[in-house]
């Protein structure tokens, strides 16, 4: 057991002070990833600083219509929200398709956001990864890849992010409310929070030593139809070897636009915009669905175990896309 302190968190400016003050420090808030992390021994901290207790598990209307969702909220709590429901159903769709009931009645929306990869390779200390030990090499390369990226990913890893949620945020167009140790404040966007694999790809978000997710911010919903898909290996429980969350507003035979974001395939949710743009304006007809997967994939690459992955996500981006403007 790797010894620890501990403190319970007042204010969030005192939280970030806390773990921006003192290295090895973290987070924990339902511990969902973090206490598995800690137990294989993966993650060490220090200091923990519980934020569990602090104000932040409210879903409040923005006067502008969209919606403020603290932190704090569960992923239980945010699912059965009936505004989220009946506004914002593709992050319903998303929260329900992830995990199991317990742990949704744990997860926190900040945590979620902040999850780290399931990476086998990541959770195993004997065997080299430079997300853990930056400069060790990565094994997924050459090893057991089915699960990994064919988007974004770099020549130092090629691991994915998990989250469902986050996927939906991304076609959402979300945004973050965050807190910093000195007390400043900023908002990014929830596709510009977590970084490419690049060449550090123990770096994962844009996030400062300390920095807190205070709130996720959603727009008023975009018209359309909204619709969350995922495939993966069992019916409940398991991670996404790819995902869609789609809006799509369509009339008169025509898309007057598109939303869309796909999960399961990079190391971070991976907005499709060049897909977006090809489906503006076109007809809605399994043809222009079929040109935009083309077009979403155009830049993926896959290796030896999981190249199956390309066409698959063509596959489901296509049929979710006509599901989209079918029902709508």
């Amino acid at each position: 057991m790797q010894p620890f302190t501990y403190e319970r968190a007042t204010s969030a400016h005192g939280a970030a002070a806390a773990v921006g003050g003192q290295p090895g420090a973290r987070f924990i808030a339902g511990g969902t990833n973090l206490l598995d992390l800690m137990k294989l021994g993966v993650e060490q901290p220090t200091h923990l600083v519980d934020i569990s207790r602090l104000p932040l598990d409210r879903i409040e209307p923005m006067p502008e219509g969209g919606l403020r969702i603290g932190a704090q909220v569960r992923n239980s709590d945010l699912a059965a929200d009936p505004a989220v429901r009946r506004r914002y159903p593709v992050l319903a769709q998303a929260l329900l398709a992830g995990a199991s009931g317990q742990i949704r009645n744990k997860a926190s929306t900040g945590g979620n956001l902040l999850q780290r990869t399931r990476c086998p390779y990541f959770q195993d200390l004997s065997l080299p990864c430079n997300k853990r030990s930056p400069g060790s090499g990565c094994a997924a390369l050459d090893g057991f890849n089915r699960m990994h990226a064919v988007l974004g990913a770099g020549s130092d890893c090629i691991a994915v992010h998990p989250s469902d949620m986050a996927v939906a945020l991304a076609a959402l167009d979300a945004r973050i409310e965050t807190i910093r140790p000195d007390g400043g404040t900023r908002v990014v966007p929830v596709t510009g929070l977590h970084r490419p694999a690049g060449t550090a790809p123990d770096v994962e978000t844009v996030l400062h030593p300390g920095e807190m997710i205070t709130a996720v911010v959603l727009p008023p919903p975009p018209p359309g139809r909204q619709i969350y898909r995922k495939v993966r290996d069992r019916a409940s429980y398991a991670f996404a070897l790819v995902s869609v969350a789609a809006i799509i507003d369509a009339e008169g035979g025509r898309i007057r636009r598109a939303c869309i974001a796909l999960g399961g395939v990079a190391p971070k949710p991976w907005r499709a915009d060049a897909a977006e743009r090809s489906l503006a304006g076109a007809a809605a007809a399994d043809d222009a669905y079929r040109d935009a997967a083309a077009v979403a994939l155009a830049d993926a690459r896959g290796r030896p175990g999981n190249e199956f992955k390309i066409q698959l996500a063509q596959r489901t981006l296509r049929h979710t896309l006509a599901a989209a403007v079918e029902r709508g």
